[in-house]
């Protein structure tokens, strides 16, 4: 209706949903009220006894739809919605946070909120859990339901001041408000519980429960879709008026604060993907992740134009400065979101364990490097993945069971005499030694010589193999342990190619004799995640010359690479 308020809107819309509720009890009570017709006809005679056998079918019909109608009803009511993960924070840890909070409430004129909690994830909401707590409210002699639970995103305690976290908070808080309202409430209530219903009874057992639970789920979708627009209405409405309210507090600041979300959502996703996963994948979780968002921006901010200037607000108070303990909270926060994102303890075995920001390069990036140049070289290592050269490319290189003949015979000889047989079968010994398909020589100039002449489709095609069966004996491990099937986690990137796998073992194997024969170092990149640093300075041109490598067989932009560190293509690395 033009020009109601979103909570007129809110309200109205909650009142649809509960005559839909209304009108499904009447359609569930209806047989019965016939069967209660027919009954009292007979009794007072003015229905004959020519009725006495649709008189029964009908009483017996009213039951069994009685019944139906009952289990469906107990199943919407004592359903559970699935409640979000979450770090709690208690009112003792955070004062300051709960304070900021309520005074915002009593600004806003709404329910304070009745908890606060963390999720990692860049976002804010209002979650209800009256269900649950309303009866343990009753069980204490409190009848009076609580106010919504408050969930504020992690990364936003850190990066955000805490001028911008109270106006980002204020129209989420503003939500209390209609949250608060009967009608709202049940309207949700009921969604809440036929969502539920409906995720029960898509899980159905086998046997004689199934048709029970596809009439349970047949019902619960039906008045799910007479739902779905109203309810889509009623949250509009009730978005519409927590932002109505929340006009006055704020205002200016909150526009700068949307800023921060969008700013920090780069960061957070950037660090999750190109950071924390890699470590989640050798059995590490980073735990100060939420530190991490505030370096990641930071550099984000003075590498990116369009951040420029965002970093001065550092100097301002952070929200996480209302914590009593804000490292035990992002550690926590830290271990959800790898439980979430990747799996926990119970899915990894005892090497899970956490991983602090200063040991990330050497316990996490050169332990991937390592892993990944030992299964390229095991690759290069299987019968049939060399590609012998053409005739005419073969290098004069002989075995050292023939190059030792030959510098004795040599040494026995005129000429041996006047070379030197010591000498004769170092140096033909040496030559034997640089053979790039020698087996089990990890070097670089092997894997350089063995790509430069092909064939990169098999190795891409060996990788994927070898890291696919790892991946599913992880997965076998996982289960064993935990004795259930894992539920999926969430993918935070596709699926890698062949061709993209190839190229970051050789991109490994190369950092590897960088930092064996170079005196490079491992280190970590807040935004791109495991770097190479060369004299202190991260050198990120070094992708080029891999993919020309990997894609073209051209090797001479990573000999140059190469030459200009001072790598040795020669000298083993080592491996894990």
């Amino acid at each position: 209706m033009a020009g109601e308020t979103g909570e007129g809107v809110a309200r109205s819309r909650a009142l649809a949903v509960l005559r839909i509720r209304s009108t499904a009890s009447a359609v569930a009570l209806l047989p019965a009220a016939a069967a209660v017709v027919l009954l009292v006809g007979g009794a007072t005679g003015r229905v004959g006894d020519s009725w006495d056998a649709l008189r029964w079918s009908v009483v017996g019909g009213a039951l069994l739809v009685l019944l139906l109608a009952g289990a469906v009803a107990a199943v919407v009511v004592r359903a559970r919605p699935a409640v979000s993960p979450t770090v709690p924070v208690a009112e003792s840890s955070a004062p300051d946070l709960y304070r900021m909070v309520h005074d915002l409430a009593v600004r806003l004129q709404v329910p304070t909120p009745s908890a606060i909690e963390l999720t990692p994830d860049c976002d804010s909401w209002l979650e209800d859990r009256r269900p649950e707590r309303a009866a343990a409210g009753r069980r204490g002699r409190r009848q009076e339901p609580l106010a919504p639970v408050l969930v504020i995103g992690s990364p936003f305690m850190w990066w955000m001041r805490v001028a911008e976290l109270r106006a980002l908070l204020a129209p989420v808080v503003a939500g209390t408000g209609p949250s608060a309202d009967p009608d709202i409430a049940a309207a949700r209530r009921f969604i809440r519980g036929l969502d539920a219903a409906a995720g029960v009874a898509a899980a159905r057992p086998g046997g004689l429960a199934r048709p029970a639970y596809a009439f349970l789920g047949w019902v619960a979708r039906l008045l799910l879709r007479g739902c779905r627009a109203h309810a889509a209405e009623m949250e509009r409405g009730v978005a519409a008026s927590a932002s109505e309210r929340a006009q006055a507090v704020d205002y200016g600041l909150r526009i700068v604060a949307q800023e921060q979300v969008g700013l920090a959502y780069a960061g957070w996703d950037r660090l999750l993907t190109r950071v924390a996963l890699p470590a989640w994948r050798m059995g590490r979780w980073p735990s100060r992740l939420d530190a991490g968002v505030v370096a990641a921006l930071t550099d984000l901010s003075r590498r990116d134009r369009l951040a420029e200037g965002f970093e001065s607000r550092l100097g301002e108070r952070p929200a996480c400065d209302l914590l009593e303990e804000p490292g035990t909270v992002d550690e926590a926060a830290s271990l959800l979101a790898a439980r979430l994102f990747h799996g926990g303890p119970e899915d990894h075995g005892p090497d899970w364990s956490p991983v602090d920001w200063d040991s990330y390069p050497e316990e996490v990036v050169d332990r991937i490097w390592r892993s990944e140049a030992a299964l390229l070289i095991r690759v290069l290592d299987e019968p049939g993945s060399a590609v012998p050269r053409p005739e005419r490319d073969r290098p004069a290189v002989i075995t050292v069971q023939n190059a030792e003949q030959t510098a004795n015979a040599e040494s026995r000889s005129g000429a041996g005499l006047l070379m030197g047989g010591q000498a004769a079968r170092q140096a033909a010994v040496a030559g034997a030694a640089e053979l790039p398909d020698e087996i089990g020589r990890a070097t670089i100039a092997r894997v350089i010589d063995r790509l430069s002449r092909g064939g990169s489709e098999e190795l891409a095609a060996r990788i994927t193999g070898h890291v696919a069966r790892e991946e599913a004996a992880r997965e076998a491990n996982r289960r064993t342990a935990t004795g259930t099937p894992l539920a999926p986690v969430y993918q935070l990137l596709p699926p890698r190619t062949g061709r993209e796998l190839l190229t970051e073992h050789v991109t490994a194997m190369v950092c590897c004799a960088a930092v064996d024969t170079a005196g490079a170092t491992a280190g970590l990149d807040w935004l791109d995640g495991p770097a190479l640093l060369v004299n202190g300075a991260r050198r990120a041109d070094l992708a080029w010359p891999v993919l020309r490598l990997v894609e073209n067989g051209d090797a001479a932009p990573l000999r140059s690479w190469l030459t200009a560190v001072g790598v040795r293509l020669e000298k083993p690395v080592r491996l894990v």
